[in-house]
This record gives C-alpha cells, structure tokens and sequence, in this order.
C-alpha cells in the first residue's frame, strides 16, 4: 500500500512505500527553500535535480547533485534548498 504526502502547500509531493529492503519515499520539490524534521535515521539521494542542504551542526551550505547521498540523523531538524523541480529517494533507517 502507498502513501502520498504533501507538504508546504504542494511544493513537496512524495509518495512512501515498504518493501523487503525498507521504508521509503520518493518524492518531488519545486524550487524553494524547506525545512524537514525527522523521526528516524534517514539516508536521502537526490535522482534528479540540486539540492543544497544545512545539516545539523553545519554551519556551511553544502550542495548535493544528483546521484550524491547525504545523511540526516533521527530527532533533529534539516533545511534544503531545491534549485528548480527535484527529485529525491529517501530511505528511513
């Protein structure tokens, strides 16, 4: 079964799925800037797209093309920029 999600006004869309390897959500931003907070580890690939992300205790941007991976711990609170339409594979660990 699926589930969809829709976040800041329809400009985050994703749609969450299980499978035998995990929990995941693949989804889709319009350019603009967003903040996320997690209840579990999450591992997210961007597929398509830019993103820049504030990680916490980074004090420093830093830019994730696509195929690039960056982690987010659980409990903690993020921010990422998308740079025009992005898509994103995150995997909750």
């Amino acid at each position: 079964m699926f589930k969809t999600n829709d976040y800041f006004e329809g400009k985050v869309k994703s749609v969450a799925y299980e499978n035998a390897s995990g929990t995941y959500t693949i989804g889709v931003m319009e350019d603009g800037a967003y903040e996320f907070g997690t209840s579990s580890n999450e591992e997210m690939t961007v597929v398509n797209g830019t993103l820049e992300a504030l990680l916490p205790g980074a004090s420093e941007w830093a830019t994730y093309p696509a195929g690039s991976t960056f982690h987010v711990a659980a409990n903690v609170k993020f921010k990422v920029k998308a740079k025009g339409v992005t898509s994103y594979l995150c995997r909750y660990y």
